[in-house]
């Protein structure tokens, strides 16, 4: 694994702004060499798909806009089967997959791409794509009152970006429902920000832009294939290969950090439904060996992964985790990575829907990131494991069902799905023996007291 084993971000004594909320927290201690590609990307991506029933309907239909994951850095959304939700609706929608500009291309940050460029520019394609569907799906028999985004991984951290979006408060809806599976929130700076600028700076230098007057429009000059080899190298030089060129608060469209309109109440949309699976950390920028090479504690590696969280919240952190039932170092940071960026957030979100937002756990095993997506379509081309097909129904139903009607519960079809009250979590797995369990289940207090704390240093970590 080449990606480097510090962050060169760490600085000596990290403190927010002081008119950052949430610059206090609670200090109780309780009990890449490789990037995700599909080898046929390319920038010249900016296209959409639309899936309509082969039967046409008499009534507009509710409309599924699918946005794909990849960490903000790769990803195309050929590999995702979006017409499966025209099928296994019945034909009850239409269906919409959306490509974006994705690393350097989408989330290169800075000022000089505020003062001449845009800021966010892959969440703008996805933003620019609901527009789209407001104005021309009627003309595919699609409903644009009716529409749902849904996303997987930096996918649902899309998803979350737009529910956010104008601080929860976009004049104009472009959607009602939104299904988030694994957010991924990962560090937001502000555009303006030491650390994207020292990215923009990396960026020039080595595109060979440094000693022009105009960067900006030298970097427009380069080939993208240098673009890219930049967007390589760079990431590579982040704390573990973890991902760099994200999305900024750029104080127009996505105004402040993104927990703090979440925990203010403020969001687009009218229903939720998050999920998270049960091993959401495991192989995610967490390589023990390389941990184990480099003698890590979990101090280290909290201090390591959030460059400007002070020594006091770290300590707090690692005593946390260390309370867990878990002894491994690597085992430990598994469960930082995958709380802190994505089971929190996905709380969060919940916590600004209210009695409209619903969380279930995806747990079939393994339960890694990702492993979800074989059950979420029909024909994707990693094939579920199991296969019990009540199961499917039920699972698959859930969302279908919050797109159509706004409500988990109001299932197409019968299944296993059993009533689910938004106080509740649902609990998708399978026994030793083979058979489907689909119950619900109240949240561990002690994953609910972690995402507290952080929240409570979000001003640190910039989510």
């Amino acid at each position: 694994m080449g990606a480097a084993v510090t962050n060169r971000f760490r600085t000596p004594s990290p403190s927010p702004s002081p008119t950052d909320p949430g610059a206090s927290a609670d200090l109780r201690c309780t009990d890449l060499d490789e990037r995700d590609t599909d080898g046929i990307s390319d920038e010249d991506c900016l296209f959409l798909n639309v899936h309509i029933p082969s039967a046409p309907s008499a009534a507009a239909l509710p409309v599924i806009v699918y946005i794909h994951g990849g960490g903000y850095d790769a990803g195309n959304i050929s590999i995702y089967p979006t017409q499966d939700f025209v099928s296994l609706s019945a034909g009850g929608v239409v269906a919409v997959s959306v490509q974006y500009r994705l690393g350097l291309f989408g989330f290169l940050a800075g000022k000089k791409v505020a003062e001449g460029g845009a800021l966010n520019a892959g969440l703008l394609d996805q933003n620019f794509a609901l527009q789209w569907v407001q104005k021309y799906i009627a003309h595919f028999g699609g409903d644009p009152g009716k529409v749902t985004i849904w996303g997987q991984s930096a996918g649902a951290g899309s998803v979350l970006q737009h529910v956010v979006a104008h601080g929860g408060r976009t004049a104009l809806p472009l959607f009602r429902a939104a299904l988030a599976n694994s957010p991924f929130l990962p560090l937001q700076y502000r555009y303006d920000d030491p650390i994207p600028e020292a990215l923009y700076a990396d960026v020039v230098s080595q595109c060979g832009c440094a000693h022009t007057s105009d960067t900006l429009q030298c970097l427009r000059s380069v080939p993208a294939t240098v673009l890219l080899a930049a967007d390589i190298q760079i990431g590579l030089a982040n704390f573990m290969g973890t991902y760099t060129f994200v999305p900024v608060v750029d104080t127009t469209f996505i105004v402040e950090r993104p927990s703090v309109t979440l925990h203010r109440g403020s969001k687009n949309g009218d229903a939720l439904l998050v999920t998270t699976n049960a091993h959401e950390g495991a192989g995610f920028f967490v390589f023990p060996a390389v941990l184990a090479a480099h003698n890590f504690t979990l101090v280290e590696y909290i201090t390591q992964l959030f460059p400007r969280l002070p020594a006091a919240q770290i300590g707090a952190a690692a005593c946390m985790y260390s309370h867990i039932g878990l002894t491994a170092v690597a085992d430990q940071a598994t469960q930082v990575m995958g709380e802190s960026i994505f089971v929190c957030p996905a709380y969060w979100m919940v916590g600004a829907f209210g009695r409209t937002g619903w969380k279930a756990e995806f747990a079939i095993p393994p339960g890694l990131h990702a492993t979800d997506l074989s059950y979420e379509f029909s024909t994707f081309a990693i094939p579920p494991t199991f296969t019990d097909a009540a199961f499917l129904a039920a699972y698959r139903q859930s969302f279908l069902s919050t797109a159509i009607a706004l409500d988990p519960n109001a299932h197409a079809q019968p299944s296993l799905l059993p009533p689910w009250p938004a106080r509740l979590e649902m609990l998708f797995n399978e026994t030793d023996a083979g058979e489907p369990v689909v119950r619900t289940f109240a949240t561990d207090a002690g994953v609910l007291q972690r995402c507290a704390f952080w929240n409570e240093v979000a001003a640190y970590t910039s989510q």
